[in-house]
């Protein structure tokens, strides 16, 4: 029998063996990209998407493959268009957060941001499965009961990441009057803070002689004294009834109240203070780093109009004279509110870089 001849015996056979190596290589090179852009060209990220009203031009090469392919996976935020953000964006389809989404996700991509936490943060600030139910029962709020973005914080006394947090959501009941109310709810670190829950009571405890806001800024504003001796001297400044004060704040009702802001932090799914919930979505880097767009982009999605920035007085000595921060304008009386509120998924808007959790 004859041995059947190996190709590489052959002259020809074997040139072309060589040039079909050499062809493999260099599409191997090129489909693993080179030594500066080491990210593999698919089908998804090959295409540069083209969105109208999202300048791509600030990316690099690579994080614009990175960018156009999240707006291909990623669904439109709004249940009932079914299509990916390019197409959302592109055809106009009836779903306000597209736009925005698809410039939330730039952003991250020009930051850097690892494409798991991309995925994490566009599903906390735009998915509609997001959204929770938050019962108001008679917390305290400013604010009308009706504003189209609700937000519901509930904070430590003794936490930095609260103390730090407090101006910026006064800052927005204020930005955007009518607009933007604030409910607050009581969950003391008690292993962490001793006089975090005495803390509490006592802002429970002022309340019930309408003076909740005007303690609960000098208690943030105390920075850590909070002894009881602390806070009857903060109670006589707010000219409240001491012996009424120091019988409310072991009263069987208020401690009823703590605890049940307490339980319901913990059934929302508090993991720390501040725990922040906006219109329902809980807060996260997103938020933090630009509280003032999250809410204006809420307020627009629920089909109204921001109201505009004020604007900045010419002369600095007035206004130096009137621009007092916003944690330190207290009101002069607390308000409070039975209702419950379900927070709606089609008014969508959770650690921070300005005030992390704890």
């Amino acid at each position: 029998m004859r041995a059947r001849r190996s190709p590489r015996s052959n002259g020809l056979g074997g040139l072309f063996h060589l040039l079909g190596l050499a062809l493999f290589t260099v599409l191997a090179l090129i489909a693993c990209g080179t030594k500066n852009d080491p990210t593999p060209i698919t089908a998804s990220t090959a295409e540069n998407v083209n969105i109208p009203g999202v300048d791509t031009s600030v990316l690099t090469p690579r994080e614009r493959r990175e960018w156009s392919a999240q707006m291909t996976e990623l669904l439109a935020p709004c249940p009932e268009v079914p299509v990916n953000l390019a197409v959302c964006v592109k055809e106009n389809r009836p779903c306000k957060a597209c736009l925005p989404a698809a410039q939330l996700m730039l952003k991250l991509v020009q930051n850097g941001i690892a494409k798991k936490d991309r995925d994490e943060l566009f599903r906390g600030r735009f998915d509609p499965k997001g959204v929770k139910t938050v019962v108001t029962d008679g917390s305290p709020e400013k604010g009308p009961p009706d504003a189209v973005v609700t937000i519901v914080e509930w904070a430590d006394f003794e936490c930095p990441a609260c103390q730090a947090t407090a101006p910026i959501l006064d800052g927005l009941v204020e930005r955007f009057p009518g607009q933007v109310r604030l409910v607050y709810k009581n969950y003391p670190l008690k292993d962490k803070h001793p006089h975090a829950e005495l803390a509490a009571k006592a802002v429970i405890a002022a309340g019930k002689q309408d003076k909740f806001w005007p303690m609960h800024h000098k208690l943030f504003a105390a920075r850590g004294k909070l002894e009881q001796t602390d806070l009857e001297d903060y109670a006589k400044a707010l000219g409240l009834d001491i012996a009424r004060f120091r019988a409310d704040l072991n009263a069987p009702d208020t401690l009823e109240r703590l605890e049940k802001d307490v339980k319901q932090a913990e059934g929302l799914g508090l993991t720390g203070t501040p725990f922040i919930l906006i219109n329902g979505r809980e807060s996260n880097d997103v938020f933090f780093n630009d509280p003032e767009g999250w809410v204006k982009l809420d307020i627009e999605m629920a089909g109204h109009t921001p109201k505009p920035a004020p604007q900045k007085s010419a002369t600095p000595e007035v206004a130096s004279a009137s621009a007092a921060p916003s944690g330190s304008a207290a009101p002069s009386a607390s308000t409070t509110s039975s209702a419950s509120v379900a927070v709606s998924a089609s008014a969508p808007p959770a650690a921070s870089s300005v005030a992390p959790k704890k």
